[in-house]
């Protein structure tokens, strides 16, 4: 990258950083970079927009919603006896700037309640014996430190006006911003002088948007947003095309998943003159009547003028990506830790929340949770028995603490070895296996490996967190001879329901043609072998197992999806064995 494209990007990025304080209804931003002196100075820049009273509140990773949200006073219930409303997060941040470190391992339901908070400009609290909606206009900056392929959540990504990457840019070339807290605020008090977009504003920026396959409704709408802050920034009281060339920059560049198509070639003609040489001579001069096409040549104008700026801003490796591809891929991000069944716990896990209930030796008393729902009652307390005194709590206010654990998964895989599929997929599937084997091993999950060929299936890897035992048992895996299917549908079964037993969750990916020709009992009967298969299925099913069955076949010729049907399983017919699709398959058993 020259230094002039690492000045422009800064530019861009501290430009974004002036929109945002000019207007907040824009959302606020989505900051990829790791912890340093970039960031950081991004940061007081865009601090630096702001006056000092203005709120600026920094989101705990893994932050609850009684912090959130709010809730009730515990202190000031107990000194009243009565429910007072304790405000979150949110709600202090209002008017002001909210920074989410570690956005990429947001969990969902924290995402869903910043998103529901960006739409409405308010929380609603309706917890503790509170019921209160409170403003809450906030700015969210939220800071992706993840690796490539781990990303904020969508939801919220698409309610933040901007993508701001940073990781690229040196500490040298992040210069201080000159705009200034007066400039900001003469920008707002302009921005509402502003004219609402006209019909071609909003047809070139939607065509923009269309052209690079940003199929989010909020993105063109925020690009508009942004254009009008442009422009009240520089003072104008009418939207231009360089404003909405630069939104288009800004905005739908880094949201882009397709190269836009080149612009036709226009027809050639010759000296000047018209392509029609019949032309009447009575015909109008030029100018008389050419309104219409003025109109339609002027909008397909502004149109190509949008569309250049968003193409020249597309992000690096994109283009390339298409010319290898013919698309671009957005893969599900990767995921840390195990991803089992949830499961209740007594006094381990993730904090879920609290119940009525008795403390004893397998479940803990919650105190504060217990103060809270005898605070309120103090008071009717209090003059029922005629005095007054320490605080009373009852049996029916007792709380008791619930957690949450995930178990631990085992991914088993099933491997078809056999002559069918070994001719021309086993090289294949070991590669897609080996990729599954390796990010199973990331999110340090158990691994277990079964093949199946010949006259029987084998336990070539117990369940393990080996990545290089599973290596080399992958390494030795021969292909050719029958296909005992059933054989492998049992002993995975089996295996299956031996690990659910330990308290793990069990994932079955089996990889295989679906056409078996050895029944359960070693005889060589395809109507049979297969009537044993379709059994087997049906006992994966009852069994409640989850299961994924990838078709290897160069030609799927159905025996698969029938046998994914019988064991109420994902199904995919991958006629060339890609280790990418397989392991988004994979993940969407997970999920």
């Amino acid at each position: 990258m020259t230094e002039a494209s690492v000045q422009d990007r800064w530019a861009d990025a501290m430009l974004a950083a002036a929109l945002l304080a000019v207007d907040p209804g824009l959302g606020g931003a989505v900051v990829r970079a790791g912890p340093g002196p970039t960031r950081e100075a991004w940061l007081s820049g865009f601090r630096a927009l702001h006056t000092a009273d203005t709120p600026w509140r920094r989101m705990p990773p893994g932050i609850g919603d009684d912090r959130l949200l709010g809730g009730l006073d515990l202190a000031a219930a107990l000194g009243s006896g009565q429910r007072v409303l304790q405000r979150g997060l949110l709600a202090e941040a209002d008017g002001g700037v909210v920074i989410a470190p570690m956005a990429e391992r947001m969990a969902t339901g924290t995402a869903a309640r910043l998103a529901g908070a960006l739409e409405d400009g308010a929380v609603r609290v309706e917890r503790d014996g509170v019921a209160e909606r409170l403003p809450a206009c906030f700015v969210l900056v939220a800071l992706d430190e993840g690796l490539d392929d781990e990303v904020p959540p969508e939801a919220l990504m698409e309610r933040l006006a901007f993508r701001i990457e940073l990781d690229t840019i040196g500490h040298r070339d992040a210069l201080p911003i000159s705009a200034t807290p007066e400039d900001i605020a003469e920008a707002r008090a302009a921005l509402a002088e502003v004219s609402p977009p006209g019909e071609d504003a909003i047809h070139a920026i939607c065509a923009a948007a269309d052209a690079l396959g940003v199929w989010s409704l909020r993105a063109p709408r925020l690009a508009l947003r942004a254009a009008a802050a442009l422009a009240a920034l520089e003072g104008r009281d009418a939207i231009e095309r360089d404003d909405l060339s630069n939104a288009a920059r800004l905005v739908l560049s880094p949201r882009a998943t397709r190269i836009p198509a080149p612009p036709d070639a226009e027809p050639d003609t010759a000296d000047g003159e018209p392509e029609d040489a019949d032309t009447p001579d009575d015909a109008p001069s030029e100018g008389e009547d050419d309104g219409p096409d003025d109109t339609d040549q002027g909008q397909g104008a502004l149109d190509d003028i949008v569309l250049d700026a968003a193409r020249a801003a597309l992000p690096e490796g994109l283009e390339q990506l298409w010319a290898v591809t013919g698309s671009v891929s957005r893969a599900a991000p990767a995921r840390a830790g195990a991803s089992g069944a949830r499961l209740p716990a007594a006094k381990r896990g993730r904090r879920i929340g609290t119940r009525p209930g008795q403390p004893d030796g397998s479940a803990g008393l919650d105190l504060v949770e217990t103060l809270k729902t005898a605070a309120p009652w103090q008071r009717l307390r209090g003059k029922l028995i005629g005095a007054s005194g320490p605080l009373r709590v009852r049996r029916d206010d007792f709380r008791i603490r619930r957690f949450e654990q995930r178990s631990e998964s085992t991914v088993i895989f099933v491997v078809d070895a056999s002559g069918s599929a070994a001719l021309q997929r086993l090289a294949e599937t070991k590669g897609a296996v080996e990729l599954l084997l390796a990010e199973a091993y990331v999110r340090r999950t158990q691994v277990a490996l079964i093949a199946f060929r010949g006259e029987g299936a084998d336990l070539l890897l117990p369940p393990t967190r080996s990545l290089a035992r599973a290596r080399k048992q992958l390494a030795e895996l021969a292909g050719g001879g029958a296909t005992p299917l059933a054989a492998g549908l049992e002993m995975a079964a089996i295996l299956a329901v031996a690990e659910r037993a330990k308290g793990r969750t069990p994932l079955l990916v089996f990889m295989t043609d679906g056409r078996g020709n050895i029944a359960l009992d070693g005889g060589a009967f395809r109507t049979r072998a297969e009537q044993d298969a379709l059994n087997a299925c049906r006992r994966i099913r009852a069994a409640g197992l989850r299961a994924a069955l990838i078709d290897i076949s160069p030609r799927p010729r159905g025996d698969g999806e029938k046998l994914a049907a019988a064991m109420g399983a994902t199904f995919a017919a991958l006629p060339y064995v890609e280790a990418g699709r397989v392991r988004d398959v994979v993940r969407a058993l997970e999920d």
